[in-house]
């Protein structure tokens, strides 16, 4: 079906519900996300409720001029907002994208819902977009996120240096991952193989 189809969908297995994010979003949102330790790695640190507000405007703005999809995550064990995955980068020409902008609240980080979301969105893109390629960028510093990268079956594939600046003055080496879709079928069956993980989460 190729670019021509509508990147913004509905995405879900049993286990998460991916949709495109929506005003009435927001305090969903916000009640997972006033903690700083989700955006030690970020681009861009959120402390307060007025940083939340503007990072969320960002993506509402970024959706509605193309430039992103934002996907607002619900963990379907529990029936809330888990955070959120986008695809950005889009680049319809060249048959490649950027699965990024991803941040999911401190009780859903360790669940299953990260390999879900990525899971679906690989997914939609390979199958539905017909990509060619889609990417992955972190910072070098986050070895977590690095590690989950792998563990999804995405191959690393270098680091560009002083890449970005960071909150606090340092300037940020961003390391690149991908899947090709020459390896989609073999991520595929390492992601969909893997035991379901129970979310642990008891936010109210």
């Amino acid at each position: 079906m190729g670019f021509a189809a509508q990147p913004r969908a509905i995405l879900e297995n049993d286990q998460v519900l991916l949709r495109p994010i929506e005003p009435g979003d927001r305090e969903a949102q916000r009640a997972i996300a006033l903690d700083e330790s989700i955006w030690r790695y970020f681009i861009t640190a959120i402390r307060t409720e007025a940083d939340f507000d503007a990072f969320f405007d960002a993506a509402l703005a970024d959706q509605e001029a193309g430039r992103r999809v934002v996907f607002h995550i619900v963990d379907k064990g529990c029936g809330l907002a888990a955070g959120s995955m986008s695809f950005g980068n889009l680049s319809p020409h060249d048959l490649r994208l950027e699965i990024g902008w991803s941040w999911l609240g401190t009780a859903f980080q360790g669940t299953g819902i990260n390999r879900w979301a990525k899971f679906l969105l690989l997914r939609h893109a390979f199958e539905r977009l017909a990509a060619e390629r889609v990417e992955f960028k972190t910072d070098v510093l986050n070895v977590q996120a690095c590690r989950a990268l792998r563990n999804i079956g995405a191959v690393e594939e270098g680091v560009l240096r002083s890449y970005n600046p960071m909150p606090g003055g340092r300037r940020r080496d961003a390391v690149y991952f991908s899947v090709l879709r020459s390896e989609w079928p073999g991520v595929k069956e390492q992601l969909a193989s893997r035991p379901k993980v129970t979310s642990r989460s008891t936010a109210s």
